[in-house]
């Protein structure tokens, strides 16, 4: 029988974390984008303290640029699409000598970007780790599941559902679930956040923080997610799963006026601390003071992500962790 992964906040080994590498993807962003991965993988490598960073390059330049800018990472580089390993790296179950990495197909978010390298990066990373891999014969992101160890699961309707994934319904979705990650209690949220390209990913929504535990954002004024927040606070408590609020950094614009989904939920939780993606925002100070109330053990650190958000994500987006 399949164990169920083991949750984020259980103790690292390492963690992949892509590395902005294609100036025709990133354009005028490229370099703050690199400052900000740098950034992030400083805080989670922590002097040390934290856990290995395995900085991901998809090209030998972006690979010294790594190099350069984060000094204490090991770089590796693979051709890949993108820089987002939560969806396209593999998803380890089990830990110490039973460690196995789970692969998944992957179609570009429902066929939105089809990039080159992107559909067996996962494959790739898990052999140079040493790690054995099998690939599940459907699709699925890592960003739109998040679990707590226990077997429980959260995901969205609006992603798992989605034709644009695979020709499954709830009963399906769930026996792959349980066969492919171990999961028995599967938590169906509704939609994601607005103008989300990944069709509703749950960690931009919703996020174990503990057994039973769940952060979601709380509206504030003007919050264009405002509905969807509140449904999933329903959805969790009618679960009889604990809430807790973060604020929103409620409505944020891109440089052309269109609402982006910026979200605090977006937090990695590493060895020595849990960074919080900032974004300029009202909120910004409040959400990371909510996250240390989560996380007394380890040091909440906020760190601006505008540009990394760009190209349609945050922190967690771009980071997969490996169990130790």
């Amino acid at each position: 029988m399949t164990s169920p992964p083991l949750p984020e906040w259980s103790p690292h080994e390492a963690v992949w974390i892509g590395f902005p590498s294609d100036p025709d993807l990133w354009l005028g962003d490229l370099k703050a984008a690199e400052q900000e991965v740098a950034a992030f993988a400083a805080a989670v490598h922590a002097d040390g303290r934290g856990e290995k960073v395995w900085l991901v390059a998809a090209n030998e330049g972006a690979g010294e640029n790594a190099r350069q800018l984060a000094p204490f990472a090991d770089v590796i580089v693979q051709p890949f699409g993108d820089i987002w390993l939560r969806d396209t790296g593999p998803i380890i179950v089990g830990a110490g000598a039973a460690r196995r990495a789970q692969g998944f197909g992957f179609n570009g978010w429902g066929g939105k970007y089809d990039l080159e390298g992107d559909q067996d990066i996962g494959q790739r990373l898990a052999a140079a780790a040493g790690i054995p891999f099998a690939r599940a014969d459907w699709i699925l992101e890592g960003g739109a599941i998040d679990g707590d160890g226990s077997g429980t699961v959260l995901t969205t309707e609006q992603c798992l559902l989605n034709p644009n994934r695979n020709t499954l319904d709830r009963d399906q979705v769930e026996q792959r679930l349980r066969a492919d990650l171990g999961f028995d209690r599967i938590v169906w949220l509704g939609s994601g956040l607005m103008n989300d390209h990944t069709d509703g990913h749950v960690d931009n929504l919703a996020r174990f923080v503990g057994p039973g535990r769940v952060a979601i954002p709380t509206a504030t004024t003007d919050d264009p997610n405002e509905a969807v927040y509140k449904d999933a606070a329903r959805r969790i408590a009618d679960a009889r799963l604990s809430v807790f609020t973060l604020p929103s950094p409620g409505r944020v614009l891109d440089d052309e006026g269109d609402v982006i989904p910026a979200s605090y939920m977006n937090f990695y939780i590493g060895n020595a601390a849990v960074v919080v993606p900032q974004y300029g925002a009202a909120n910004d100070a409040a959400a990371v003071e909510m996250v240390q109330s989560l996380f007394p053990d380890r040091v909440a650190i906020g760190l601006r992500a505008d540009h990394v958000l760009t190209g349609g994500g945050s922190f967690h987006c771009i980071s997969q962790q490996v169990p130790a």
